[in-house]
């Protein structure tokens, strides 16, 4: 690629304000990206044909889409919205591959998850295990409808020569993470507990499962960092996993984030919860072969960083509230 391959692109980040989407922006503008826009769901529905086909009529000079827009969230909330995932996600991805195509944008970047692979996934998950059988239950609509960008971008490559990617991101964490109770994923989720109950002198927090599941996470900014990558280099239909290669159980995850924030309760496991996917743990070999990615965050230095910042944001509301 050419030194100023960043300052002549016009890139799209749907989703752009979220929680990805943010450093995924901070790391365009540290490339020096020619333009970043960011559209906004008050102006762009998404879901909506007309709203994206307005989104791309008034950004005619376009030249990539980092499609991160997504209705996302943890266990709970997923079993409560299945069909609401599942269509959101669907019509989401559909319709702005399609109308990026039809613009004549260059290069499309989808995001999927890792909840498009099947519940019993050899460890570690290898790109090519992917229609190996079916999603586990409590996040298979909402992991499917984001299968289906791979399949559109694959079949688009195939008939249009369309250059569209698909990059499987692992389970993130970091700053600016999605804290809310109703939909947080386990460390934000898990954090915000145990600060609550230390707050409230409560002796102990509930947690989902029984605290076997193992799970694998990357820190955001390298998450951003790895799409950013890919972005310039990686022009293949075939998906890219984006992990850390770093499997821990949510026991022992659970453990260290009450060890990090001071928390000497009882914790007290909800085994009529559903526990999730057994285990995840990914092979991460295709992204560094392909266009040199290795995560560089350690996962409890990764884990002060968030709790440091959502403890500076609970006292910034605290102060808010005061004054």
């Amino acid at each position: 690629m050419s030194n100023n391959f960043w300052s002549e692109q016009v890139v799209i980040v749907t989703g752009g304000a979220g929680f990805l989407g943010s450093h995924v922006v901070a790391e365009l503008e540290d490339k020096g990206a020619g333009q970043i826009i960011i559209p906004r769901s008050s102006e762009y529905d998404l879901r909506e044909k007309a709203d994206v086909i307005k989104l791309f009529e008034d950004h005619p000079e376009t030249t990539m889409v980092i499609h991160l827009a997504a209705t996302v969230g943890g266990i709970g909330i997923n079993r409560e919205h299945p069909g609401i995932f599942f269509y959101d996600n669907l019509m989401m991805g559909v319709l702005i591959l399609e109308h990026a195509r039809r613009a004549g944008v260059t290069k499309f970047v989808g995001i999927g998850t890792i909840c498009s692979y099947p519940k019993y996934t050899p460890i570690p998950f290898k790109e090519d295990d992917l229609w190996d059988g079916y999603p586990e239950e409590t996040n298979a609509p909402y992991g499917l409808a984001k299968k289906m960008l791979l399949v559109q971008s694959q079949a688009y490559r195939q008939e249009f020569n369309y250059n569209a990617i698909h990059i499987l991101p692992v389970n993130l964490y970091g700053p600016d993470d999605n804290f809310d109770p109703k939909s947080a994923h386990v460390i934000p989720d898990v954090i915000r507990k145990m600060m609550d109950a230390k707050e409230q002198g409560q002796g102990y927090v509930d947690l989902f499962g029984d605290g076997s599941p193992t799970r694998e996470f990357l820190f955001v900014r390298d998450a951003a960092r790895g799409i950013v990558m890919a972005a310039e280099n990686y022009d293949s239909s075939d998906p890219v996993n984006l992990g850390s290669a770093f499997e821990i159980s949510i026991k022992d995850l659970v453990e260290i984030i009450a060890e990090e924030v001071g928390f000497e309760g009882e914790l007290r496991w909800d085994t009529s919860k559903p526990n999730g996917q057994p285990r995840r743990k990914l092979d991460v070999s295709r992204a560094e072969q392909e266009f040199g990615f290795i995560s560089q965050t350690d996962f409890r230095e990764g884990l002060r960083e968030t709790i440091k910042w959502y403890k500076a944001e609970r006292e910034k509301l605290r102060n808010e509230t005061i004054s």
